[in-house]
């Protein structure tokens, strides 16, 4: 499965540093470490959702629909200055509506003076900028989210497989099923194919034909023959399979 991509769209590089800093790392999506923090490397058999991270400046917001992305992080907040003062930062009144019309997850943090802590629009959350807490839990999110995305899409794939598997083994069965009218059919026609090769005064021609018949058929029949020899090996099998799960149940 490849990465997700996480669009952070901020005026402040300092906004990014913020949100890959606080990026969860653990090895269990479910369970992750606040602690250890690292946006680069990953074990990619641990299950992990590891991210690919590009950041834009919001001025790009409008060109979200045509980007490839999987969660969006957006800036649209107000920072303190040192004098204790409010600077605003560049807003882009459009930024929402670029959001929702891309179609895709994400997350606006807003002013810590939103009225509300949190808001969600379809596929878009505003989250209030709270002091000290909003990079870790505006990252926790954004991996929680896509932790689910995976799971969801894992879970489509399996569905996928699951439905492939038992058409295959319908037709499986069916052939199975037939065997006994297909091989009476074959032996019908490996008959009369054997009466025409000795037919007397037949010519060449319609002997090869005939020939190539009763081949043919032998061949069909060895194919259903060992149709047969799956079926009974599979049986078998999940006969001892059975009883290993049943005594390894008992040894518990």
């Amino acid at each position: 499965m490849k990465r997700p991509t996480v669009l952070i769209l901020a005026s402040d590089p300092a906004f990014a540093r913020e949100i890959t800093a606080h990026w969860p790392r653990n090895a269990n999506p479910g369970t992750p470490d606040p602690g250890t923090r690292d946006s680069g490397t990953e074990d990619p058999d641990s299950g992990h959702c590891e991210v690919e991270f590009t950041v834009l400046d919001q001025d790009f917001s409008g060109a979200l629909a045509a980007s490839h992305y999987d969660l969006a992080i957006a800036d649209d907040s107000s920072e303190p200055t040192k004098k204790g003062r409010r600077q605003l930062q560049p807003r882009c009144p459009d930024l929402k509506l670029a959001l929702v019309a891309a179609g895709k997850t994400a997350i606006i943090v807003r002013s810590s003076r939103a009225r509300d802590f949190y808001s969600i629009h379809r596929h878009v959350l505003e989250l209030r900028r709270e002091p000290r807490i909003w990079p870790a839990l505006t990252a926790l999110l954004g991996y929680e989210i896509l932790c689910r995305q995976q799971a969801e899409f894992r879970a489509q794939e399996a569905e996928k497989l699951r439905a492939a598997a038992q058409a295959e083994a319908t037709l499986g069965r069916y052939m199975v099923e037939m065997r006994t009218n297909v091989n009476n059919a074959l032996t019908t026609i490996l008959g009369n194919a054997e009466l025409l090769a000795h037919e007397p005064g037949l010519p060449a021609t319609a002997v090869a034909q005939a020939d190539a018949l009763r081949n043919m058929a032998l061949r069909l029949h060895e194919i259903f023959q060992r149709f047969s020899s799956l079926e009974k090996e599979l049986t078998v099998a999940a006969r001892e399979s059975g009883k290993k799960a049943a005594t390894a149940g008992a040894g518990r």
